[in-house]
């Protein structure tokens, strides 16, 4: 393994922080719901696949409730050759790499990204890239859930950050 920490950015985070507001469903005119350019360093040794997992972590189904996570994207099958996904890659899998590349249902239970419509307050985005020790067996339907259980045991490693939109 790399001495270097398997990382991964978003060229597109403001220097507060914060994803700009294209990315959700609240963007402007054709500015809207689409995904953010992703970029990673350092994966793993070993890794055969990787896998984005990206949620809301303060999407309240009732606002007296405790916050649920909610599921913005699942992209699996991810050649560990590549460095990362371009802006607008949803959607577009097949043009941009060729490579197998499949997108799961978010939580809307469509495949592809969808940024929710944005409170007056902040909420967090968490991007989650896993490099894997195999590529994970799925079946035609991908989702976070059977991500998370078929890559259980396969994980090298993790990397995440967050930010605010």
């Amino acid at each position: 393994m790399s001495s270097e920490e398997f990382r991964l950015v978003s060229p597109t985070i403001d220097n507060e922080g914060k994803l700009p507001r294209k990315y959700t469903m609240g963007g402007q005119g054709g500015q809207t719901n689409i995904s953010p350019p992703l970029e990673w360093y350092n994966v793993p040794e070993d890794t055969k696949s990787l896998a984005v997992v990206v949620e809301v972590m303060d999407s309240p189904d009732d606002p007296s409730a405790p916050p649920v996570p909610w599921t913005v994207w699942v992209v699996v099958d991810i050649p560990p050759e590549m460095k990362g996904l371009p802006e607008g890659f949803s959607g577009k899998e097949e043009q941009v790499s060729g490579a197998g590349i499949r997108e799961g249902n978010n939580d809307h239970k469509v495949p592809g990204w969808r940024g929710p419509l944005m409170p007056s307050n902040d909420q967090r985005f968490q991007f989650k890239l896993l490099a894997l020790d195999d590529k994970p067996k799925l079946g035609h339907t991908v989702s976070k859930e059977r991500l998370l259980d078929a890559v259980e045991g396969h994980v090298l490693g993790e990397a995440i950050f967050t930010c605010l939109a």
